[in-house]
């Protein structure tokens, strides 16, 4: 039975670790569904009012995802490696391919939450309602009195409006519900259809097979693992020898005590090697051998960025 449990938590971790973009992208669209519900309960407050209403409604669908692009552009690592690689050595060992790919990477992820925003609020359609009731033609409701215009309807969505309109706010209601609800179910359609289609375009111009790809971003996983949790201790003992060096002694606990007899730091790594592992990598393979990340190319020596004789670079971007 123990054994049964042991396989099943080990199943489940390998699933979680090969799944972990796709896991991740899921929270950030439930945590945007969630900020997005309470938002609409606490801060949404439809003015309206004539010429308001628009901005407003188009404000609070908008603003919100734009600020989650620009939270989920800077989230992403591509991101800094791409500001890295353009500082240090420009674009021109990038292809068109590998360009396209690296930027729509970067988009791809940053636009989850804000598509899911905008999904969320076009499903619950108040801020659609909000922008665009007074521009429901009175010509298209049933014996609308000719004496109200505009103003009144842009007060349909605070139900502010005279006894004798209430029909009238409910089918304007209904209406432009139906139509926002109708918008935000062909967008989810869209972007299913654009997902799938991705998805088959990256598996289909892949250089590798399905079991070196999994290899490979296991092996970035653990190499970045690693090398976070190594900078971590390393810059901790240096910073430990440092603070000796200034006061003549240092106060460390019993593991940071242990860390530093253990692993003995010379020095610090000059800027050339930091540099030589940072920025972009696209999957390249030298004399036959894959090279599964900057840090592995600096190891076994390799030099330069683009294609050569001797390395062929394969257009694949980490994901």
């Amino acid at each position: 039975m123990a054994a049964l449990i042991a396989e099943n938590f080990r199943f489940l971790s390998l699933f979680f670790k090969s799944k972990d973009v796709m896991i991740f992208n899921g929270l950030v669209a439930l945590g945007t569904v969630g900020s997005e519900e309470l938002f609409s309960v606490v801060a949404f407050n439809c003015p309206c009012s004539p010429a308001r209403n628009y901005i407003y409604g188009l404000a609070a669908i908008g603003v919100p995802a734009l600020a989650l692009f620009l939270i989920g552009v800077i989230w992403n690592n591509h991101t800094w490696n791409l500001v890295a690689e353009c500082h240090k050595r420009g674009t021109k060992n990038f292809s068109t391919a590998a360009t396209f790919l690296l930027f729509g990477s970067i988009m791809g992820r940053a636009a989850v939450a804000p598509v899911t925003w905008s999904v969320i609020s076009l499903l619950r359609g108040e801020a659609y309602i909000c922008a665009l009731s007074e521009f429901v033609k009175p010509s298209s409701l049933d014996k609308f009195p000719a004496e109200y215009g505009a103003e009144v309807l842009a007060r349909f969505p605070c139900k502010d409006v005279p006894a004798n309109l209430t029909k009238f706010r409910d089918e304007v209601t209904r209406r432009l519900r139906y139509e926002s609800q109708l918008f935000g179910w062909l967008l989810i359609g869209i972007v299913a259809v654009l997902v799938f289609l991705t998805k088959c375009l990256k598996h289909c111009c892949s250089p590798l097979s399905y079991r070196q790809e999994a290899y490979w971003a296991q092996y970035r996983s653990n190499e970045d693992k690693l090398f976070r949790r190594t900078a971590e201790v390393h810059s901790r003992i240096l910073a430990a020898k440092n603070v000796k060096h200034f006061f003549g002694f240092v106060a460390l606990d019993k593991e940071e005590k242990e860390l530093v007899q253990e692993f003995p730091v010379e020095g610090v790594q000059p800027s050339p090697q930091w540099n030589a592992i940072t920025g972009v990598y696209i999957y390249r393979e030298n004399k036959g051998f894959p090279l599964y990340s900057r840090l592995h190319k600096w190891a076994k020596g390799v030099e330069g960025n683009g294609p050569s004789p001797e390395g062929h670079e394969m257009l694949f971007l980490a994901s």
